[in-house]
């Protein structure tokens, strides 16, 4: 599964995540029918998943949230994801610990 950064073609949902959240940075992605929007904040990570045409499947998101922990470089943290799944929708919350000294 390849996703796709389609941040740029969503402007106003990016500003508004922007400008009403405690969002640092927010990406959008997809991956054909399913869109991801990526959320960083000061004391966490959001992972949305959509799919308006069909409920997502366990081997998708465990490709997405694996693609993120890449990402964030969180191999070697084992983070905790909390994930919330309805119907179409999937929240993934990874939160950023605190640096040890």
């Amino acid at each position: 599964m390849k996703l796709i950064n389609v941040t740029n073609t969503h402007g106003e949902l990016v500003r508004g995540q922007l400008d009403n959240t405690d969002a640092e940075l927010v990406e959008v992605y997809t991956t054909g029918s399913t869109t991801i929007i990526y959320t960083k904040a000061p004391k966490h990570h959001e992972i949305l998943i959509t799919n308006k045409r069909r409920n997502l499947r366990d081997g998708e998101l465990d490709a997405i949230k694996s693609f993120f922990v890449k990402k964030l470089q969180l191999d070697n943290q084992k983070p905790e994801l909390k994930t919330i799944k309805t119907a179409n929708l999937v929240e993934v919350s990874i939160p950023i610990l605190d640096p040890v000294n």
